[in-house]
């Protein structure tokens, strides 16, 4: 029951962080939508689900992985809790002005606003269930799904997990044209 509350706990914090940060708590545009499926339209990052929602999941594969690793007498539940505490963390840090300013200037999103604070609880609910499938289907099955994710994504969006972080912290001017379609 604890690590139920934990996290109960850590995502009224982020959210209380995300809201003095001064997020929204949805898109501007008065309407909330479930899932939005165009990954360059102004309604990504603004609604709970997009194309990025994926990404998320793999987040929570990779925390499941590096918990099992580093943690493993821990139980599962207090692992989701950490998994949970850690995303909670990025979407705080990423609703930063530096970190918005950056996404601008170093990948293809140039018209990034941060998200919603719907948004992030959407981030923060599918690292979790990234989490639970991982912890569910072992590390040789998510392993080939996170491959599987990867590559749609980069051929559905042109962006991925792994093209978002190298872009952040070493953009490279060839990647985000094609990413804009230049």
């Amino acid at each position: 029951m604890w690590p139920w509350f934990a996290i109960l706990v850590t995502v009224g914090v982020a959210v209380i962080q995300l809201h003095s940060q001064g997020r929204l708590w949805w898109c501007a545009c008065d309407r909330l939508l479930v899932w939005v499926g165009n990954a360059w339209s102004a309604d990504t990052s603004q609604h709970l689900l997009d194309p990025y929602s994926f990404s998320h999941v793999l987040h929570g594969f990779l925390f499941y992985w590096l918990l099992a690793l580093v943690l493993p007498h821990l139980s599962t539940a207090w692992q989701l809790w950490l998994a949970i505490v850690i995303e909670a963390l990025w979407e705080v840090v990423e609703n930063t002005n530096f970190v918005i300013q950056r996404y601008r200037e170093a990948t293809a999103a140039l018209g990034y606003q941060g998200d919603t604070i719907v948004n992030s609880l959407g981030d923060i609910l599918t690292c979790g269930l990234g989490f639970l499938l991982a912890w569910r289907f072992g590390f040789r099955r998510t392993l080939a799904l996170f491959v599987l994710v990867e590559a749609v994504l980069l051929f559905w969006i042109k962006d991925n997990l792994l093209l978002n972080v190298m872009m952040l912290v070493y953009p490279i001017e060839a990647i985000k044209a094609w990413q804009v379609g230049h």
